[in-house]
């Protein structure tokens, strides 16, 4: 490994250092005001559930697979030995703890170590094993008695690339002739130098900048491209006119692999100009339902009063563990001064908190250090946390054209009703504007959202049953 390597490795470890001892790092949104509606980051979003899905989710989801060319082979495995790997590689796998390939890895490691090598477009979500099946393709094709560049992985952020060159480093543990290096903000190469790692991975801008800038190593000698994280390169800007670029001077030989975790008609689109012919393989998302949720509503006056009917809920059932979601970071401080103070342990989520110290406040809620967790638009997606009973929308989701948004009303309360346990979800309607939403998503839904009387503590009983 090269020097830089281990010391970018370690800088992501003192960074989460940094987030267990509670120094406070702003993220590169702390600019926003508390009074806003709080933001979506994708890229943070994605290190996120990179981070917090470290084990593999076990997926009982079907694999879809298309192929432009209906006689090209199509293999699956349910070993490593089946893939024939080089013994040293072999080793750093079992060595990470893989035992067997994951859903995905069956279908797509046999596509993407195949002779002559096939393109390949994957859509999954984290967790599901695609970055250790890139990796190992990445580490397979590498040929290390010829010093120069060999494969490109690009990945839209710094953090991200550095999650990937771990997952490398990890891998190719056993086989110290595979040099690896990053092409992030902070890496510099003396003007003039010439590049003899055998694989790059980094962000858009600087591969750029090493290889059609400066000149420092040669694209037409790539013999794999890979790009993670399409629809998050896609939200960021100039990322994909960079990609795009590079992809140009590659050869026609070179393989391509495309990863994303969602598959809407702009990433199919940047697809189709990165991958000719290639092979898709598509994991189904897990649905989520309303079925076994309960809704309800409850009227009230204004935020003190919304408190009041989370205090009587929690006077009469009881709940495992709750997430209440808020508009902006405001009423979510707001609303976590009021609770702790009555003596509710409460954990808050929002924006301005840095990625690591959200997975540290993640990591606290899941091992049930805290009950309630208060949090903005930040986690409306993708966090399973199976004690969750019940989901209070504080406030209601709603678009930019202050609309429902029913599709962020589906992941919030979602999680309720997980691993077919029944949830119970909560609606506090404060004014004419939320009951038009409350109405809109149960005409949406086609699912009816009950009147809940906040005073009559049977009714409440009856919810909790």
């Amino acid at each position: 490994m090269t020097h830089q390597w281990g010391q970018k490795a370690e800088e992501l470890e003192i960074s989460n250092k940094v987030a267990e001892i509670g120094i406070s790092k702003k993220s590169d949104q702390s600019t926003d005001s508390d009074d806003g509606p709080d933001t979506v980051n994708p890229a943070e979003t994605s290190l996120l559930m990179k981070i917090i899905r470290q084990g593999l989710v076990e997926s009982k989801l079907d694999i879809e697979v298309q192929r432009k060319d209906p006689n090209s082979p199509l293999y699956s495995v349910k070993t490593f030995e089946a893939l024939h790997l080089k013994p040293n590689l072999l080793k750093g796998v079992y060595d990470m703890g893989f035992n067997a390939p994951s859903k995905i890895q069956e279908t797509a490691l046999p596509t993407l170590l195949a002779d002559p090598p096939q393109n390949m477009i994957a859509q999954s979500q984290s967790g599901t094993g695609k970055t250790a099946a890139f990796v190992l393709a990445m580490l397979s094709r590498v040929d290390p008695t010829l010093n120069y560049p060999q494969v490109l992985c690009l990945s839209p952020t710094y953090e991200l690339a550095i999650q990937t060159g771990e997952v490398a480093a990890k891998m190719a543990k056993f086989c110290p002739e595979i040099k690896l290096k990053y092409a992030v903000r902070g890496e510099e190469v003396p003007r003039g130098s010439t590049i003899t790692d055998h694989i790059l991975i980094g962000t858009p801008g600087k591969l750029l900048d090493w290889s059609i800038r400066f000149g420092m190593f040669d694209l037409k000698k790539i013999k794999v491209f890979v790009l993670d994280e399409a629809d998050v390169m896609i939200n960021r800007q100039g990322h994909q006119d960079q990609c795009i670029r590079i992809h140009k001077c590659l050869p026609p030989t070179c393989q391509m692999m495309f990863f994303s975790a969602t598959y809407d008609s702009t990433v199919m689109e940047f697809a189709e100009i990165i991958v000719p012919n290639p092979i898709i393989i598509r994991l189904l998302r897990e649905e989520e339902s309303l079925d076994n949720i309960k809704q309800y509503y409850v009227k009230c006056k204004g935020p003190e009063d919304k408190y009041r009917a989370i205090c009587n809920i929690y006077g009469v059932i009881t709940i495992g563990q709750a997430i209440i979601f808020c508009h902006t970071r405001k009423t979510a401080s707001w609303l976590s001064g009021k609770m702790s103070k009555d003596g509710h342990s409460v954990a808050v989520l929002s924006g301005e908190l840095a990625v690591e110290q959200r997975i540290a406040v993640l990591d606290r809620f899941r091992a049930g250090l805290e009950k309630v967790l208060i949090t903005t638009n930040v986690l409306s997606r993708g966090i399973d946390v199976e004690q969750v009973t019940l989901v209070v929308n504080f406030d209601m989701p709603m678009d930019i054209n202050r609309k429902a948004d029913c599709e962020t009303y589906l992941h919030r309360i979602g999680r309720t009703g997980r691993f077919g346990k029944a949830g119970i979800a909560i609606n506090l309607i404060d004014s004419d504007q939320s009951m038009e939403i409350c109405l809109d998503i149960e005409a949406h839904f086609g699912k009816k959202i009950h009147l809940l009387d906040i005073e009559d503590a049977e009714e409440i009983e009856k919810i909790g049953a």
